[in-house]
């Protein structure tokens, strides 16, 4: 049998490291704490598939039409592995891992996107009204395929949401696949330090209905929305439009639904090695019994799915639009000998009736398909279809 090099040694060593992560990580570093070999069907399944690898990569070895760049192979399998998971796990090489710990503070001009992966390639989620991206015509389900010139398919999304950001003034070119579209588009965008619009606000059907729609679900802005909910009265009917809303900390989406909701859980915390967290309504921060109704669409992406999912579940209200985009997770950064780091998923968030909205994302109660708009709340005359049916819902409920 021909000798296994040293590069292959090291490269069956690295992924069975990372097998064993995505096999349930019954033994690594850290927290995940060396504590030795499980007897079980786990280990056997995990060394079964140690050994899947190692016979593949001889193969390669021994019979790809050229000798294999072992270590260019070992990063791509490294990447897949991960990204196989989920799209926030990520392996990152020595030099992007320290990259991305070296990355300045202060550059934070923006194009105004938020991003994540689908089908390995970077996805446009939603687009900021009013910013670079918004001003060069991108839109939800945007596809990038190149960030100058890098293929995002080969970039953990941590390094594809680095390389967006950087010094105000500075450009970016992407090639950008549209749908319908049979080529790229190349977009080049100058970035800049980007705000989100104000919350918006407005009334419907004769002032009963209160509508508001946050754009981004900050601490700042769901304190906002708590003033205009306590300004118009216990009796005024809510429409919450949470289409094309970005929220980085799911604790303020749960926050919000607990202005609607006065008891009850609302949605809850776990993962393997993570200990179960239940969010439970407080009564204190309940602000309305009055009927209510939510906007969302495949741009709703994170703490504001949180929202919906748990005015659905526990009926206290419609959801409209369009399915999610599936966001709610913990991650855990570890260090690897090599120099390399894992971005490794160690818990989800889930909904009042037990599903993960990463992998289940929030199916409103009422489906209706999105107009394609640019961000502004649209009066029902101009044909929002998604915005007339929660009317609709809320104007035959007794206020």
């Amino acid at each position: 049998m021909v000798c296994v090099s040293q590069f292959f040694k090291r490269f069956v060593f690295a992924i069975s490291v990372v097998i064993f992560a995505g096999l349930g990580l019954s033994y690594v570093l850290g927290e995940f704490g060396w504590i030795g070999v499980h007897a079980g069907d786990e280990q056997d399944a995990a060394y079964k598939q140690m050994r899947v690898y190692a016979e593949v990569l001889r193969k390669i070895q021994n019979y790809y039409v050229t000798p294999p760049n072992i270590p260019a192979v070992t990063t791509g399998a490294l990447h897949g592995l991960l990204d196989s998971l989920d799209p926030d796990s990520s392996y990152l090489t020595p030099a992007e891992y320290k990259t991305y710990k070296d990355r300045p503070a202060a550059d934070n001009a923006q194009e105004g996107l938020t991003i994540s992966k689908r089908f390995g390639y970077a996805t446009v989620v939603n687009v900021l009204p009013g910013s670079p991206a918004d001003q060069n015509h991108m839109h939800d389900g945007d596809v990038i395929d190149l960030i100058d010139g890098q293929s995002t398919h080969d970039l953990p999304l941590a390094i594809v949401r680095f390389m967006l950001t950087g010094k105000p003034g500075t450009t970016v070119t992407l090639s950008v696949v549209r749908p319908f579209k049979p080529d790229p588009d190349k977009v080049t965008l100058t970035r800049s330090v980007v705000t989100a619009p104000p919350l918006g606000e407005q009334f419907y059907e004769n002032a009963t209905v209160l509508y508001l729609k946050p754009g981004v679900l900050t601490s700042a802005r769901v304190d906002d929305i708590a003033s205009r909910i306590k300004g118009a009265g216990k009796s005024r009917k809510i429409l919450l439009d949470l289409r094309d809303t970005t929220g980085d900390d799911p604790k303020q989406g749960v926050r919000l639904a607990n202005f609607f909701i006065k008891q009850g859980t609302l949605a809850s915390l776990e993962g393997q090695k993570y200990p179960l967290q239940t969010f439970s309504a407080d009564p204190s921060l309940f602000l309305t019994d009055a009927p209510v109704a939510v906007l969302v669409n495949r741009g709703t992406y994170g703490a504001p799915e949180l929202t919906a999912a748990a005015i659905e579940d526990l009926k206290r209200g419609d959801v409209v639009g369009e399915r999610t985009f599936g966001e709610g997770t913990v991650q855990k950064t570890i260090d690897l000998p090599d120099g390399a780091g894992l971005m490794l998923t160690v818990a989800k968030y889930e909904d009042p009736n037990g599903k993960k909205i990463e992998d289940n994302a929030v199916t409103p109660n009422v489906v209706v398909a999105s107009p394609q708009d640019d961000g502004e709340p649209l009066p029902p005359s101009n044909g929002d279809a998604p915005l007339n049916q929660a009317l609709s819902l809320l104007k035959a409920k007794n206020g």
